[in-house]
């Protein structure tokens, strides 16, 4: 199986030391400023950091999957999916915002950056698109291991499930009253440890469009057999080790496990057997193999 070039790389270790600082910071500092507040400069460089620094990781992770697109896909793939991804996540958002649905009725406050329109941070499509696209990934690999027969809109339904079960943990985490820095807040209690439950169903309907229309504008069925699955694997589970954190500081075990059934197991399947060689390639393809 290839190895992705150094550039790819650097960026996903980035993401990821990004991430534990990103959780390091709302676990630790922020809840306990006598830690650190006397240091000298403490209070510019947290001023500093909470304009700027919280979408970093975000950022980065949006920049290792373009980086690991173009380096294994192609300019043109990844071209097509990033803008894609990122123009229909935000499309969601800012209807769901606006209207309530189809997420359920909730308003982003501050810590992610500029707001779109003055509802959506920017950095929330970004987001979108890289934890999509690394589910997509394992999904066209678990399933050409365990499946081959499968076919690619088995793949797309599959990375749809493992983007969901990121915000099974990522939810509960983010909008809990306990935070120190919440991030969004639901307008009234839902069933699932505050969030609606019509919340998944406008996961689902987002993450579908995101990968659908992508994959309808490629025109072809990507030929994934050798692509490394390791750089996608790890911002995957490091986004949901991310929110498994939070909620473990909150005391909600419940997320975490639903994550870990849902999520790393699934995900897990396209690393089962890597050593033995490259997946064959699906037999029954979702669209033709070739170019449009």
């Amino acid at each position: 199986m290839t190895r992705s070039p150094p550039a790819v790389r650097r960026a996903v270790t980035a993401h990821l030391v990004a991430v534990v600082f990103a959780a390091f910071s709302l676990v630790v500092l922020i809840p306990n400023p006598g830690l650190w507040y006397h240091l000298p400069g403490a209070p510019t460089a947290y001023n500093i950091a909470m304009q700027y620094a919280g979408p970093l990781h975000i950022v980065l992770g949006a920049l290792a999957a373009i980086l690991y697109g173009r380096a294994h896909l192609g300019r043109r793939e990844i071209a097509i999916l990033a803008p894609v991804a990122i123009g229909i996540s935000l499309g969601f958002e800012l209807f769901g915002t606006g209207t309530g649905w189809p997420f359920g009725n909730y308003r982003y406050l501050d810590g992610l950056g500029y707001k779109v329109l003055g509802l959506v941070p920017y950095s929330i499509p970004l987001s979108w698109f890289y934890v999509a696209f690394a589910g997509y990934v394992l999904a066209r690999h678990a399933l050409a291991r365990w499946v081959p027969r499968a076919p690619e809109s088995a793949a797309i339904a599959l990375g749809v499930w493992l983007l969901v079960s990121w915000d099974l943990v990522l939810d509960p985490a983010m909008a809990h009253e306990d935070l120190p820095l919440r991030f969004w807040v639901w307008a009234e209690r839902g069933a699932y440890l505050g969030m609606p439950l019509v919340n998944l169903a406008g996961w689902i309907a987002c993450g579908f469009a995101m990968l659908g229309v992508s994959r309808l504008l490629w025109g072809h069925t990507p030929d994934l057999a050798a692509l490394p699955v390791l750089p996608m694997y790890a911002v995957y589970v490091g986004n949901l080790a991310f929110g498994a954190v939070i909620c473990a500081s909150l005391g909600l075990w419940a997320p975490i496990g639903l994550a870990l059934v849902a999520g790393v197991l699934p995900a897990s399947l396209a690393l089962w057997g890597a050593d033995q060689g490259p997946p064959p390639p699906a037999t029954r393809p979702w669209i033709s193999h070739r170019r449009g």
